[in-house]
């Protein structure tokens, strides 16, 4: 292709809401939309897959702005398709540009020519990340810990085996917050969860956490609903509501107020 890969008109590849969240939580949503830029069409793909699992994660973008609301946290999320760039993958990772995911192909990724690569970092991953790193650097300060909170959601039925937790608590060598969570979960609502399930660190999944929270010794997790618990606005509220809870009881355990606002950012 010659010329930009996202039109003007299509804005910027992320959204950040509640920037001025008072707050000590960042949510982040990499998986939120299932839109492909006008530039590539559909990508080659079936009109099923355009909405499916493999084009975003259902649910986790509804889910995580009713979390921001209770919250008053900020949140930041991808505008654009994980099938256009994953950004919860660094540009060398095979799956950046997924040619396939789970029964799906997606023919406009396949033998993508390097230039064609580098475009798609250049205009949906690095303004994504960097975003990111410019709204955690502007909010962390010495008398107040950010805290990372990625938001995503999984397909019960992966390549025909069903799975069957609701969520899953993940994380990568800083386990601190999911060790909290999932300690407290049962009694905060929460059963049938698990660690690193799906999926955990080996498969590629812990970057965002790796790249803006581990490095800086900030406490994160990363939260894996199960999409059809979160599909409708009805679950939507309670997962957001359930998770809330969740979060406030095991911040208290690093002596983190939920609800009390830090010192005013200049």
């Amino acid at each position: 292709m010659t010329g930009a890969l996202l039109a003007p008109s299509e804005g910027e590849p992320f959204q950040i809401e509640r920037a001025d969240g008072r707050s000590p939580v960042i949510l982040v949503c990499e998986h939120a939309s299932c839109t492909i830029p006008a530039s590539l069409s559909t990508l080659g793909v079936k009109p099923d897959t355009l909405t499916s699992h493999a084009a975003w994660d259902i649910g986790a973008l509804a889910t995580a702005r009713k979390l921001s609301a209770l919250l008053d946290a900020p949140l930041i999320h991808q505008r654009f398709s994980r099938l256009v760039y994953d950004c919860n993958r660094p540009p060398d990772a095979a799956d950046s540009i997924p040619e396939r995911s789970e029964v799906h192909a997606i023919p406009g990724n396949r033998d993508l020519p390097d230039a064609a690569r580098q475009q798609r970092v250049a205009e949906i991953y690095e303004p994504f990340r960097q975003a990111l790193a410019d709204l955690i650097a502007a909010r962390t300060a010495p008398a107040r810990q950010t805290v990372i909170v990625t938001i995503h959601s999984y397909t019960r039925v992966y390549f025909g085996v069903e799975r069957h937790r609701a969520i899953g608590l993940l994380h990568d060598r800083d386990r601190r917050l999911a060790d909290a969570m999932l300690a407290l979960a049962e009694e905060n609502g929460i059963s049938n969860t698990m660690r690193n399930y799906p999926y955990g660190p080996d498969d590629g999944v812990t970057h965002t956490l790796r790249l803006h929270a581990v490095q800086h010794g900030l406490l994160n997790v990363m939260i894996e609903y199960c999409s059809d618990l979160i599909d409708t606005d009805q679950g939507q509220d309670e997962w957001a509501k359930r998770t809330a809870r969740l979060l406030e009881t095991a911040l208290q355990r690093f002596h983190i107020d939920l609800y009390e606002a830090g010192p005013q950012q200049a």
